[in-house]
């Protein structure tokens, strides 16, 4: 038996099945690949990756949007995405979400 995957959407919080919604994908990358030597491994850790938001395909925090033109609004004038995945979303995000409509 298969398992339904239900997400819930980040504006206005209703709950259907996965393939209803838009992924939002906050992925990591390396941001210097030769820091210098020098850098505690503490400092190192925190400094080495950046996230850069990918739509619908990748590994990592992820959050889902309905395919509504209000539901899109309402993420980007409240920050819904940015806070959900814990990171800037750039304004092409919003616009190649608002294309597909």
């Amino acid at each position: 038996m298969a398992l339904k995957l239900h997400r819930r959407c980040v504006s206005c919080q209703c709950v259907a099945l996965r393939d209803n919604f838009w992924r939002v994908v906050r992925v990591p990358i390396a941001l210097h690949a030769n820091q210098s030597a020098n850098q505690s491994a503490n400092q190192q850790k925190s400094n080495s990756q950046q996230f850069q938001v990918s739509l619908d395909e990748g590994m990592g925090r992820s959050a889902y949007l309905c395919k509504k033109l209000e539901c899109l609004q309402i993420a980007q004038k409240k920050n819904r995405l940015g806070r959900s995945l814990r990171t800037h979303i750039p304004n092409e995000i919003f616009d190649i979400l608002k294309s597909r409509l």
